[in-house]
């Protein structure tokens, strides 16, 4: 038997008369209005469990979304749930409003669900995932050219808090590859350039600058709260040192770095999955000798590089917040910008590793500027 389509207006002269009116939208589409009257329950959450909220498998159910599309396979899957008097609303939501039917529009942060639309209506994200953004902490270490880019999509993707740390200030050879910064701003420190241009974006954004060098001292206070940690300072210090201090306090380290035309991406999550997931020290117990790893002064990059290595770890980032996807946990992400190809190395944990093995004390930090430059 064909489901019937009814105009709004008669939709709205049974549900008068005591029928059962449903809009199938998501919470985020009927927050923007719903016809007066309506049941809010999504399509999934509908055909999932349609007797929680209509028990009677006779009641008359009209449903309604926001142009007749969804409600009328909502009430297909209801028919075929058992339900003998359904009705779909012709035009759905848009023709109610146009018509100039009553309309209830609740109590919103309008800013929220304009901002962050796109995201809304994916299921992997939808409100819910949202509001994991927009409550998550994320602390970085370096504002200039992977934590550039990496600060500007978390911030537009709404990530609540970012504890930003660099002590350097905003150099004119910086703007190359470093996005966050501008020419009006050279010699302002970069903390504060970030945070103008981050603001500016995004002003729901919770900005903690730290214009100090990280160290033993400090990195744990840096850190301690995170959600998600990412190394955007690109040298040896300070990535054997958050490396260490993420295992200590069970931190997701999302790792990037960048040399000329080639970059790095993992994620290292050794704290939380100890002999499971690797840290950057069962790679690498020990740096390389300063004359083998030269940085982006002596040895130059594609400006461009970095932009590409940087959104790679605000993915990361996003995915570990949300828990959707496959980390880069285990794996080690190459790409060469000149061959346009990138490659995957899987890597495995180190029993006998001086940080993460199972059961192993943490052996505290030591001088690593000292460590990593030989002297």
């Amino acid at each position: 038997m064909a489901i019937a389509t009814i105009s709004p207006a008669e939709a709205l002269r049974r549900l008068q008369a005591g029928a059962v009116l449903v809009d199938v939208r998501e919470s985020h589409e009927r927050a923007t209005g719903f016809a007066t009257g309506a049941l809010g329950i999504a399509r999934v959450e509908l055909e999932a469990d349609p007797g929680s909220a209509i028990p009677e498998l006779g009641s008359e159910v009209l449903l309604i979304c926001q142009s007749g599309g969804r409600s009328m396979k909502a009430a297909q899957a209801l028919e075929a749930a058992g339900y003998t008097n359904l009705a779909s609303v012709e035009g759905g939501t848009t023709r109610w409003l146009a018509e100039g039917l009553p309309v209830t529009r609740p109590d919103i942060d309008a800013d929220f669900y304009d901002r962050y639309s796109r995201h809304l209506r994916l299921p992997e994200v939808g409100e819910a995932g949202q509001r994991k953004l927009e409550a998550a902490r994320v602390a970085m270490v370096g504002a200039g050219g992977l934590g550039s880019p990496a600060a500007y999509y978390l911030a537009a993707a709404g990530i609540g808090t970012i504890v930003l740390a660099d002590d350097d200030v905003v150099d004119r050879s910086n703007l190359q590859r470093q996005i966050l910064h501008t020419d009006a701003r050279i010699g302002m420190a970069k903390v504060e350039s970030a945070r103008a241009a981050l603001s500016a974006l995004n002003p729901r954004l919770t900005i903690e600058g730290f214009a100090e060098r990280i160290t033993a001292d400090n990195v744990e206070r840096l850190i301690a709260g995170a959600d998600v940690v990412i190394d955007g300072a690109d040298n040896f210090p300070v990535r054997y040192l958050l490396n260490d201090a993420c295992v200590k306090l069970g931190k997701p380290l999302v790792y990037g770095a960048v040399h000329r035309f080639e970059g790095q991406v993992s994620v290292y999550d050794a704290g939380r999955h100890r002999g499971q997931a690797p840290c950057y020290r069962c790679l690498f117990p020990e740096p390389p000798p300063p004359e083998a790893a030269p940085n982006c002064v002596e040895a130059g990059v594609l400006g461009v590089l970095p932009g590409v290595i940087g959104l790679l770890q605000a993915t990361e980032a996003i995915k570990l917040i949300l828990g959707i996807g496959e980390p880069l946990r285990g794996r080690l992400l190459n790409f060469d910008a000149l061959a346009m190809r990138f490659r995957e190395t899987r890597l495995r944990p180190d029993q006998d590793c001086v940080v993460c093995a199972p059961g192993r004390e943490f052996p505290g930090y030591i001088d690593y500027a000292r460590f990593c430059s030989g002297t």
